[in-house]
This record gives C-alpha cells, structure tokens and sequence, in this order.
C-alpha cells in the first residue's frame, strides 16, 4: 500500500467498539471500579473520551467535571455543558481558582514574567502566554520558547523567555493541571469511579502534559490515536459541531495559544502524516513525494519528533526503584 493521508483512516465504528469494550473490562473487572470520572473542556479529545464512557457505563455513571479557573476561556465552559448533556450527563462544576491561588499559582508565575516584562500587571488586564518558532519545516530551529504579553489595549510584545523564567512560568501554571487531577480523585473516590484519560498519541507521545496532572489518571483511552483519528471518531460519535470545529487550545495562558503554536509546531493533518512516515520507516524521499515537501523540511520534522519524544522522556517513566537501576 503506498505511502499517503489513506493510512491515517480508521474504522470509527470498529475502533469505538473496540475501545468501549476495553473500558468495561478494565474499569469494571480490573479496576472494580462502577464507573468513570472525566474532566471536560470542550475539547474535541475530552468530548470523545465522554461519549466513549457513556457507552461503556451509561449516562448514570459517568461523571464529567468541569474545572474553569479565572485564566480559562469562557467559551470551555460553555462548550462543555453543550457536550455533557448532549450525551445525557449532568455535568459538574468545581472552580479551581480558590486552590490556585492558596498554591500561589498566579503570583509565582507573574513574578517571572515581569523579570521579562517589567509593565506587566495581570490586574490591570494584561495578558500572557508561551509560544515556540512556527517554521519547523523551514528553519532548523530548536525548541527555544518565547513569552508573548498583550496589553489592555491589544498590543503584542515579544521576547526570547530565558531559561529561568521559563521554567518558573511553566512550574506554577502546572499547579492547575495537578490541581485538576486532585480534583477528579475526589470525584472518583467519592463514587468508586475510575479516572479516564483525555490525552491522545500526540499529547502522550510528544510529552504535551503535565506528570501527575493531566497525565495522572487510571485508563488511556484513546492515547494511541493521532489526533487526526480522534476527529474521525468524533465524527463518528456524534460530537458537536460546534466543538469538532474549535482549533485545539491549551487554555492555560491566559492570552489565547493554540497547541500548535504553544507545542506542537504543525498542524495536525501534516504533523500526523510525518510523525506516522516515521515510526513505520517511510523512506524520506516517498514521504516528500506525497506530501509535496523537500527531504529536508521532512528531515527537519522527524528531528523535532525525536527531540521531543527524547527531552521528555522522564514523564512517561513511572517511579523507579532501587530494582529498577541498572547494575554498573
């Protein structure tokens, strides 16, 4: 079969079915478990995971939490609870910005922008957000991040984020993903559910989560599909429109940052096409061919897919032992 967007195509009955049935098995008879816990934002994977547990356990026992904080993009909430009672679930709402600012979340993330943006002032009605270079296929850039601050009147500033302040900035904004994650514990041992994923291939793969936060959960549903696929179960599933039709965001920032520009580099139709030309040794040549790009730019992507997969390699370990180290 040659090389071309064909071999992304799923069978989006068969696959639901296939994942439904994992579902039962594992949170019913693996886990004993009654039944699950997701956290929804009104985005497509997220929506998907949703419609996928209502038909494994039923409307009845599924829980779907949503958890906005004072950053979050007004228009999850509301696309949220469109999805939730699209498929008959009441949906909960925990507002986690209280437990954000008991962590300190907000102020220790302001302190290092500042550091870069000395008229920064969140309260006054600036905003922020972390972006990577976009011309991947173009410019043998690495990962290097930048922070991008709009004022109260809309202008946009940018600068290269320096190392410290990257790191400070990312570790605060992570208490949100870890405090989402405490929360759907709660909700699932208050119910003896199990917590259900949302991350798909490219979030688990690539490294695009938080370890104990949006990574710490019981079952990954759907992290073996590109993101591609998971529109095609969308479809499938009967997804709101609305939501299909939404460009993936990180809603973290409190400026708007899609994944793309924020991690991924790519869109998602030419990102899955190459990442898949990867990892079943699609020779470089054939791949340019039919996607109408040079050997290099393909090169370039499958770098950045390596570097990626590599750097953030420690997230998918679990906790080592001393069993677990290899003898010098």
């Amino acid at each position: 079969m040659s090389f071309g967007k064909h071999v992304l195509d799923i069978d989006p009955e068969a696959e639901s079915e296939r994942i439904v049935s994992m579902l039962r098995h594992t949170v019913g008879q693996v886990m004993r478990r009654r039944g699950g816990v997701v956290g929804i934002s009104g985005g497509v994977d997220s929506s998907v995971v949703l419609a996928l547990c209502v038909r494994a356990f039923g409307p009845r026992r599924v829980a779907a939490i949503m958890m906005p904080e004072k950053d979050s993009d007004p228009d999850s909430e509301t696309l949220a609870r469109l999805v939730a009672h699209h498929y008959g679930v009441e949906p909960v709402l925990e507002d986690i910005t209280p437990v954000l600012e008991g962590f300190g979340c907000y102020p220790r993330r302001d302190e290092a922008i500042r550091r870069v943006f000395p008229e920064y002032d969140a309260a006054a009605g600036y905003k922020a957000k972390i972006v990577l270079p976009q011309n991947v296929l173009d410019d043998d850039t690495l990962n290097v991040f930048s922070l991008t601050i709009v004022t109260p009147d809309g202008e946009e500033k940018n600068k290269r984020l320096p190392l410290r302040e990257y790191f400070q900035i990312v570790a605060a904004s992570n208490f949100k993903q870890r405090t989402r994650m405490a929360m759907l514990y709660y909700h699932a041992e208050l119910r003896n559910y199990a917590v259900i994923g949302t991350a798909n291939k490219n979030e688990h793969d690539q490294g695009f989560f938080v370890k104990y936060g949006d990574g710490g959960v019981d079952v990954k549903p759907i992290a073996h599909l590109f993101k591609t696929q998971v529109y095609q179960l969308a479809e499938y599933l009967d997804v709101p429109e609305e939501v299909r039709q939404r460009p993936p965001t990180t809603d973290t920032y409190s400026a708007h940052s899609t994944q793309q520009e924020f991690f991924f580099r790519l869109p998602f139709e030419t990102m899955d096409l190459l990442w898949y030309a990867q990892e079943h040794d699609v020779p470089v040549p054939e791949v340019a061919g039919a996607m109408g790009l040079t050997e290099v730019q393909v090169q370039r992507a499958f770098d950045d897919f390596t570097r990626k997969g590599r750097t953030t390699e420690y997230l998918r370990m679990p906790p080592l032992g001393i069993a677990d180290e290899p003898m010098s």
